[in-house]
């Protein structure tokens, strides 16, 4: 039996967190692409990423987000250059999205790249995206 989660940001990775106690491999993940967004040329999967560091272990339960223990140096250097520090992110979570856009611009799907990423991390339960097409939140008012 397989067991499948539509998730998306913290209350997702919670969620899947606590079925991954019972359900380890049996669990598919499927996780939210609409908040997926390119900055500074890099491909930045937030609730992708949420849902793999707090699967891991890896996640910073006082943010919320990010990796435990993580540093700021390039943050602080771009605020410095005067570049908008609105979305933080962390020195060792930039390796994540450097690899992942290195992946994509080799052609990978972004399927193959979120299993290639589980595999890396050692994560019991698959996690894929909703889609390997661009999707993106609008909010229209």
């Amino acid at each position: 039996m397989t067991v499948v989660e539509l998730a998306g940001g913290v209350g997702g990775a919670k969620l899947a967190e606590g079925l991954a106690v019972h359900l380890g491999t049996a669990l598919t993940v499927v996780v939210n692409t609409g908040d997926d967004l390119e900055r500074h040329g890099l491909a930045i999967w937030p609730d992708h990423d949420t849902v793999a560091y707090t699967l891991t272990g890896l996640d910073d339960e006082v943010r919320g987000w990010g990796l435990r223990s993580e540093t700021w140096a390039v943050m602080d250097g771009l605020a410095a250059l005067g570049d908008e520090s609105w979305f933080r992110l962390g020195d060792r979570d930039l390796a994540t999205h450097l690899w992942r856009t290195d992946r994509l611009g080799a052609g990978a799907r972004p399927t193959t790249v979120a299993l290639e990423f589980r595999e890396r991390l050692g994560i019991a339960p698959t996690i894929l995206p909703m889609t390997d097409a661009p999707v993106r939140t609008e909010i229209r008012t």
